[in-house]
Formats: C-alpha cells, sequence, structure tokens
C-alpha cells in the first residue's frame, strides 16, 4: 500500500509555507495541520501546541530573519510506524533550509549572506491532515556558520552536510515493499546491537557487524561528520561511550522505512549519566536524555550513510550550560 495521499499532504503544507512567506505561515499551517498540532522541536521551542502556535512561535521569526527562506531537499520518504505496529503513516523531510541570513534569530547576528539550517522533519499524517510533528534542526550549526565557538573543538569535520552519496534519497513515488523492509530489518540490527554498550565486543567489531567499512556518520555540529568505522569509533562512539554510563533502554516515537532509507526518533530516545568529561561538560553524573532523530541510507544489508541531530542546546542545558547567546 503507497503513501501518496500522506506524502502530497506533507509537499502541499512546504508549498504553501514557500509561497505564502511570513505572512502566510499561519493559513499554511491551519489547512494543512489539525488544529491540535503536536509539535515536537529543539530547544528552547520543545513542544508547542497549536498549528498557529507553531507558525506564529517558528516558521514567522525564521521567514523573518532569513530572506528567500527555502527547502532544499535530500531525503523525502514515508513509511508505516514500527513502534505503534505499523498503523499510522508517517512522511519524513531531510535537507537544508537556505536563504540569506539578514535578521537576527534567537539572539544569533546575521550574516547578510548565504547560511543553511540543517532540518529533519518527521510528520504523522491523518484523514489529510499533519497531527503530529517532530522537527528537529541544528542550531549551533548555523552558529558556527556566523563564527560563533558554541563548543571546544570538535572531532569530526564541520560542514554543510551533503544528502546521499547515492543520489536517491526524493522518493516522491513509492518504493517496493521489500526494500523498506530490508532498511528498517538492517536498522533494528543495528539497535539490537547498541543495546546497552554490553556487547562484550570490542567497539569496532561491533560496529562491524551493521556497518559498511567506508560508512559515514553525519554527526551534529560539536561532534562533526566522521568517515570509515575507525574514524567514527576514535571520533565519536568511543568517546561518547567513555563519558555516559547507565544507560537506558532506547525508547522511539517513530520508528521507519522506505527504499533503501530509514529512520526514527525518541522524545527522549534515551538518558545516561555523564561520569567522565564530555565536549568541554564536566563529569557531573547528572542523567541526561537525549533527543535525537537518526536517517539511514541502507546498501547490501548493512548501513552505509546516517545524518544524526541532537538537540546538543538541550544536552547542555541539563548540565548548567546555555548554548544559546542571550535574546
Amino acid at each position: 500500500m503507497g503513501f501518496q495521499s500522506e506524502k502530497q499532504t506533507v509537499m502541499g503544507l512546504h508549498s504553501a509555507l514557500q509561497a505564502g512567506g511570513q505572512a502566510g505561515v499561519a493559513k499554511a499551517m491551519t489547512r494543512f495541520c489539525a488544529p491540535e498540532l503536536l509539535w515536537r522541536g529543539y530547544h528552547p521551542f520543545n513542544e508547542i501546541h497549536g498549528a498557529e502556535n507553531v507558525a506564529l512561535s517558528f516558521w514567522a521569526p525564521l521567514f523573518d530573519a532569513f530572506t528567500g527562506l527555502h527547502r532544499r531537499q535530500d531525503i523525502f520518504m514515508a513509511g508505516r510506524n514500527q513502534m505503534d505496529g505499523f498503523a499510522s503513516v508517517w512522511v519524513v523531510s531531510m535537507g537544508h533550509l537556505a536563504g540569506l541570513f539578514d535578521q537576527p534569530w534567537l539572539g544569533i547576528g546575521p550574516t547578510g549572506r548565504m547560511a543553511f539550517l540543517r532540518y529533519c522533519e518527521f510528520s504523522k499524517v491523518e484523514a489529510g491532515g499533519i497531527v503530529e510533528t517532530a522537527m528537529f534542526f541544528d542550531i549551533p550549526h548555523l552558529m558556527m556558520q556566523c563564527g560563533m565557538r558554541p563548543f571546544e573543538d570538535q572531532a569530526g569535520a564541520h560542514l554543510v552536510q551533503p544528502g546521499p552519496a547515492t543520489h536517491d534519497g526524493l522518493m516522491f513515488g513509492d518504493r517496493p515493499v521489500e526494500e523498506g523492509e530490508a532498511t528498517l530489518a538492517a536498522i533494528n540490527a543495528m539497535i539490537s546491537d547498541l543495546g546497552t554498550w554490553q556487547s562484550g565486543l570490542p567497539l569496532e567489531d561491533e560496529l562491524a557487524r551493521t556497518w559498511h567499512d567506508d560508512m559515514i556518520w553525519w554527526g551534529p555540529a560539536g561532534i562533526g561528520a566522521c568517515f570509515t568505522i575507525e574514524r567514527y569509533a576514535k571520533q565519536h562512539s568511543g568517546p561518547f561511550r567513555a563519558a555516559f554510563s547507565d544507560r537506558s533502554s532506547t525508547g522511539h516515537v517513530c520508528r521507519l522505512a522506505e527504499g533503501n532509507f530509514g529512520g526514527f526518533f525518541g522524545w527522549p530516545n534515551f538518558r545516561a549519566a555523564l561520569t567522565g568529561d564530555y565536549l568541554g561538560i564536566p563529569a557531573d553524573g547528572v542523567q541526561t536524555e537525549f533527543r535525537v532523530i537518526d536517517i539511514y541510507r541502507q546498501s547490501g544489508g548493512k548501513l552505509a550513510e546516517n545524518w544524526v541531530f541532537i538537540d546538543m542546546p538541550h544536552v547542555f542545558r541539563q548540565h548548567g550550560i546555555e548554548l544559546l547567546p542571550p535574546v
């Protein structure tokens, strides 16, 4: 069973936002979203209830700050949600929101130059309307484009991140069901291995079970992008596991796949105690929650690419550190 109706609803919202600009955001949101829309976003937005409130709190200020704001999609897909027994349909859009950064936004000073806001958006569609959205966006990544240094030097690379190496992430049509099933199986195998970091295998051997050797992990600002299992283990996964302990089990709101792509988000995904220093945060033992979106590309039964969105402002403020500038 295809997802054309649900995809058309989300594409309709995207087109209406683009056409209406700042003056038309409320009309676009109320046309395509349920009045009681539940919208989850990065700190400082967090949860917003109601389509009109999302328009006024998030979209209108963003359109005001970015002249010519437009969406540059790299992945567009839909699928049934494994987490509710495959009952609900969600549509996923990932890429960058781009424009001329001409006015302040969240206390970040404008540059007058082109800037990119990494985003990923999960939209639950029911009866022709969007009833729930998770939209994560890498605010520290934008800060770094503007010359700010919210973190100590990160181990991975800071980049405006490209889309899939295979250039086939925009699935406006429907893909064969068996492709999505294979991708979801690869993602579930990785999650099973991840567990609570107690597989008993050396880290690189554990990763090699479900990842290609030349995998690319497109991490958030503060961590950066990592290429190959060896460098991913050295630059992110190893230091992260060394800094955090007492990891909870994984909890997702949505997990799906279509074609060779899939992903999930949680609110939060997991919790872990900071028992070692991490990204300039001293060990304090605080049980920290992580709000994460992961998007994957699968090839030949293993994972090849992973785009990762972590609400780093939310992570840091749980340890008494505000990453965002004062407004």
